[in-house]
């Protein structure tokens, strides 16, 4: 059956808004993405007001997955504050993301006492951690990294979920060959979608990939919230958290929500990619997330005719990066076209190629990622 933005807007008619009119009728809603039984929208209203608005957002989802033909919804609350306001106190933990919280400042102390934004920290039961792999800049080969280094978890025998956290710009599902939709359980959480023995989720599994995703930062920040939490993930050893570029709102969102066990920084050898890098490197620093270390991607290209080897970006930025700022250096990945093919194909190289050169090095980085893991594990 398919689904009508009438429909949905029917729907929300049903739900009063705190100034005592109809949903519909409060002059708050975004336009509405109808896609394939997917319902995506948000309310976007005053951040001096944004508290009272929560369960009207709550009320609003339930009513969308009510209707018929309806197989996910996912609203985001968006609050702006109006020039001249004060700041809105910090809220308490929830589910979705509240107004108000501030970025961590650079001189903000280790522990994270109540009121602070990471005080919002909360596990999600089932997963015993969850690492972020990020880069500073675009376009340094991040998810493909972050999808082969998740397989080469699993091939250690852990059970891993991952999580694409790049909303404008998703790239799971072509990396992965995921066409398919999630569906709900029995409790209205979305289910993974299951491959390669991973449990993976994406906002691209909900929106067609030539969608422009026109998000402000409050809607991406809800958007990663509901990915992290109102999805079954089940038990999982790790979640690998493949995040957008750079050091923004998806980043702070993330590392507020959940205690991050570590971060992967993503780069390439030349000069341009490590500025980034460092950039990236020092925010998680500033919000107490160890940095487990720097993998150098596209680090050389070796000539499958010849033989010879070039260093097109240079080489051993990452690594003299890597000891200069005392972090551990994970690796280097070459820049080899079965790599870029079996990506493209949605057969990432750990999966379609686990005995060739190119799995191993996967596997070697993971395998430091996992014994940090349990010696972070340990000290805890």
């Amino acid at each position: 059956m398919s689904v009508t933005k009438q429909q949905v807007l029917d729907g929300l008619a049903k739900v009063t808004s705190p100034r005592g009119v109809p949903l519909p009728h409060a002059n708050v809603l975004s336009e509405i993405s109808v896609n394939d039984g997917k319902v995506l929208f948000s309310i976007n209203v005053d951040a001096a007001e944004a508290r009272a608005w929560e369960g009207v957002r709550a009320q609003a989802e339930a009513a969308v997955r009510a209707i018929p033909g309806v197989t996910g919804a996912m609203v985001a609350l968006t609050a702006e504050r109006k020039p001249g306001a004060a700041a809105p106190a910090p809220a308490p933990h929830s589910h979705s993301h509240k107004p108000g919280v501030q970025p961590v400042s650079a001189h903000r102390p280790p522990a994270n006492p109540a009121g602070s934004p990471m005080a919002q920290q909360a596990e999600i039961a089932g997963i015993k951690a969850i690492i972020a792999v990020a880069s500073g800049k675009g376009g340094v080969g991040k998810s493909t990294t972050a999808i082969n280094l998740a397989l080469g978890l699993r091939d250690l025998g852990l059970r891993v979920g991952l999580m694409d956290a790049d909303i404008y710009g998703p790239s799971v599902p072509r990396l992965t060959g995921i066409r398919e939709r999630p569906v709900l359980d029995d409790n209205r959480k979305m289910l993974p979608i299951q491959r390669f023995g991973l449990s993976i989720m994406s906002i691209g599994f909900l929106v067609e990939e030539e969608t422009a995703m026109i998000w402000r930062g409050p809607m991406v920040m809800s958007a990663i919230t509901q990915m992290l939490r109102d999805v079954a993930w089940g038990r999982l050893d790790v979640l690998v958290v493949d995040m957008p570029p750079g050091t923004g709102d998806a980043q702070l969102t993330l590392a507020q929500n959940v205690p991050l066990k570590g971060a992967v920084i993503v780069s390439t050898p030349q000069d341009l990619a490590l500025i980034d890098a460092r950039r990236g490197l020092a925010m998680f620093s500033k919000v107490n997330v160890p940095v487990l270390g720097i993998i150098e991607n596209m680090s050389y290209f070796q000539c499958p005719e010849c033989g010879t080897r070039s260093d097109i970006f240079g080489h051993g930025g990452a690594r003299h990066e890597a000891e200069r700022l005392g972090v551990p250096f994970l690796g280097e990945v070459p820049l080899h076209m079965s790599i870029r093919a079996m990506s493209d194909a949605g057969t990432p190289v750990v999966h379609s190629e686990p005995e060739g050169p190119h799995a191993a090095i996967y596997r070697s980085i993971a395998t430091q990622i996992r014994d940090q893991l349990q010696g972070v594990t340990a000290a805890a």
